[in-house]
């Protein structure tokens, strides 16, 4: 315990100073991010609602661009019958929620961000289309639900500036956390098991990777996209991570969906998915 605290100083100078520098890029994704949501949010649901069964590939699309709330009103269309079960899963698949921030962030790992969309628009497209081949979803025809939800959600807008601010503040205290246990782990275990995620065999990693996604907060995808920044993730593990981690679209989904035994069937799908996925980039790359 002695030994910890008389390094603690150290751990706690090298954890800042490596978390500052990102901040500017996370500043100013976010502010690209906040303006391309305050401005096309509406007009996207409406893209995604007027698709009908082709649904998937809207969503796969859609999903991609980082909004934190995309995958939560998808949840709302999904549950008053505006979009295919395919659809629904297509957006989860494809939402990047905090990871392409992280990313961006880190000017050495931006490359990332294009390949780890790519992969993410075509699983979500293949999975998307694929469900609703197998599972038949009634869509209604009327967008009342989806005018009443944007009324309701006109008050809360912000300034992009604020909420760029806002989100970025926000990121950060995550992205410290994360990077002083992170550096506290490597400190203090032998340097052979400083990489034990990687050590474990590719499903395993996969699995577990998957398994954390499911947090239905950005704490998920901050730590998998730092573990795969600081090289303790495969990029393939990584994946399957950001699969499942669909942000609170899964949260809304259960609160506002009555069917259980279909919402824990989504949760399967995106699970199996997921890790399939994860696998077969594992090989292929």
């Amino acid at each position: 315990m002695e030994h910890l605290f008389s390094h603690l100083p150290h751990l706690i100078t090298h954890t800042v100073a490596d978390s500052v520098n990102m901040l500017p890029f996370l500043f100013l994704a976010y502010l690209l991010i906040e303006w391309i949501e305050q401005r096309s949010s509406a007009r996207m649901e409406g893209v995604l609602t007027g698709f009908g069964k082709f649904g998937a590939l809207s969503g796969a699309l859609l999903g991609c661009i980082p909004q934190c709330g995309f995958s939560a009103a998808a949840a709302n269309l999904f549950s008053n019958r505006l979009i295919t079960t395919g659809t629904l899963i297509a957006v989860f698949l494809s939402t990047s929620d905090e990871a392409i921030p992280v990313l961006l962030a880190n000017p050495s790992h931006a490359g990332a961000v294009g390949k780890l969309l790519l992969c993410k628009i075509l699983i979500a497209m293949i999975a998307g289309m694929a469900v609703d081949l197998i599972f038949s979803s009634k869509v209604v025809s009327t967008n009342e639900t989806l005018h009443q939800k944007h009324a309701d959600c006109e008050q809360e807008h912000h300034g992009v500036l604020r909420s760029a601010l806002f989100h970025t503040l926000h990121i950060f205290l995550f992205i410290l956390a994360v990077t002083f246990v992170l550096n506290l782990i490597t400190h203090h275990i032998d340097q052979s098991h400083a990489g034990f995620l990687l050590q474990l065999h590719p499903f395993w990693q996969t699995a577990i990777a998957a398994l954390a996604g499911f947090v239905p907060n950005c704490a998920s995808s901050v730590l998998l996209t730092t573990l795969y920044v600081d090289g303790q993730l495969s990029f393939g593990a990584t994946v399957a991570g950001l699969c499942t981690g669909a942000g609170i679209g899964l949260a809304v989904l259960f609160k506002e969906n009555r069917s259980l035994a279909q919402n824990l069937q989504i949760v399967a799908i995106l699970y199996a998915v997921s890790v399939a996925a994860g696998m077969l980039i594992e090989f292929v790359g």
